[in-house]
């Protein structure tokens, strides 16, 4: 099938411009500014934005074990209504993909129900405990893009450094959530105003610091790529700073609601509000902002975690950790970073394609012919409210609902099928 996309702006280099795109057999066979012929289906472009698919290093899909939260079906619907076309699965599944059974079980139901293009995680060690390793040469064979514990901080040095080794020696990434478990204490929002008016448990800043501070050092004595997931905190982003002017091999990515939120947008105790890393404070959320922009940070995920609505409905106490953000990451970023200019928009998908394509030497994004056609059209000029009971996701748990923003994906493109397009309000499924 030919499809046509006709009159959209895009991106050329550093140069926006005007052209016509032709796909055909699932990759891009032409891009031109006037396309002749009526053959295929045509897609009007006209005052919309042709951008590569945005790619999210970091979801949880639930599947298989946490069906009631989502589903690899509902999570990658949520990730084309998103413009994602590309999404690494977390680990945090029952069971575990730490063997090769599991992991196969894992690359079955995304063969079957995947919406998008699905890299899955492996775990580090067997059921996430932090004690035995896994086999990271058999599970790298079957696909795993990275190894990491997810939401679990390896806590053991000697089995983290092992583990960099290993991975060191064929050339995989070790990710990881950094927490040092005994500085917890219990706490469900980060240790600050917020939580003393709030008369909550806080989690401090340095748990995550100090992990990191570890980390990175023993990265460099493995000789191993190491990443780190959703950074919140201004000594978090100054380790990582000095660990990369040290020639240290280590990436990291930021989420929007840490760009966009601190703590003092908690105005009272409730589920929605609870996340992991915790929202922290204003000095915080602006380190974040440039450590993105001067490069420390290196790419955007969102982190998106869904739950149900009983178990977030209620008090932080008792609710998990977790928001969603596949349905709105563009929107809040495009609204609140790239219209008042604090970042341009050529920066933000660099941040949201490139960059993380690069972090795990993913399929490069980009327009041009012989490119296979991951794409997302965008709609920068209509307003609309987020509505968390609209969401295809199955987890409705965010703190955004009600926010106005501007900006919204309007069709999602993903190896040349037109598979989610909001004029028609539909997106094709798998059965």
């Amino acid at each position: 099938m030919t499809l046509r996309i006709k009159d959209v702006h895009l991106f050329e280099g550093e140069q926006l411009v005007k052209r016509d795109v032709c796909i055909k057999d699932g990759k891009i066979v032409s891009v031109r500014s006037q396309l002749e012929g009526e053959e295929g289906r045509v897609l009007n472009g006209e005052g919309k934005f042709l951008s590569p698919g945005f790619i999210d290093i970091h979801v949880h899909l639930r599947e298989p074990g946490g069906e009631e939260k989502e589903t690899i079906a509902s999570g990658t619907a949520a990730a084309l209504r998103g413009g994602f076309t590309t999404v690494c699965a977390m680990p945090n599944t029952r069971p575990v993909p730490d063997s090769v059974e599991s992991l196969t079980l894992v690359n079955e139901k995304i063969t079957h129900s995947a919406h998008v293009n699905v890299h899955p995680y492996a775990s580090i060690t067997t059921r996430q405990l932090g004690q035995e390793r896994t086999n990271f040469e058999a599970l790298q064979k079957l696909g795993a893009v990275a190894f990491t514990d997810d939401g679990v901080g390896v806590q053991n040095a000697d089995v983290m450094l092992e583990a960099m080794k290993a991975a060191s020696k064929i050339g995989a990434t070790i990710v990881a959530h950094c927490e040092e478990n005994t500085l917890i204490h219990s706490g469900v929002m980060h240790e600050g105003v917020r939580s003393q008016l709030l008369n909550l448990p806080g989690i401090p800043s340095v748990c995550e610091s100090t992990q990191i501070a570890r980390d990175v050092l023993l990265a460099e004595q493995a000789g191993c790529h190491y990443h780190v997931c959703h950074v919140s905190t201004k000594e978090s982003v100054r380790v990582i700073r000095d660990a990369k002017r040290a020639g240290i091999n280590v990436t990291a990515e930021v989420t929007p609601h840490h760009l966009l939120l601190d703590e003092h947008d908690i105005h009272e105790d409730h589920g929605f509000f609870k996340m992991n890393p915790p929202l922290r404070s204003e000095a915080d959320r602006f380190s974040l902002l440039q450590g993105l922009i001067d490069g420390t940070i290196d790419c955007i995920a969102t982190d998106h975690a869904p739950h149900t609505e009983e178990e977030k409905n209620g008090t932080m106490l008792h609710a998990p950790f977790g928001i969603v953000g596949l349905e709105t990451a563009f929107s809040l970023l495009y609204t609140h970073l790239v219209q008042p200019g604090t970042i341009t928009l050529k920066q933000l998908l660099d941040w949201l394609t490139v960059k993380p394509a690069q972090i795990f030497s993913l399929r490069e994004p980009c327009i041009r012919e012989g490119a296979v056609a991951d794409l997302v059209l965008l709609d920068l000029e209509t307003t609309h409210t987020i509505n968390r009971h609209e969401f295809v996701s199955k987890g409705k748990n965010t703190p955004f609902h009600g926010w106005q923003v501007v900006g919204t994906p309007v069709a999602t493109i993903v190896n040349g099928a037109l598979l989610w397009n909001k004029e028609e309000m539909k997106y094709e499924t798998k059965s």
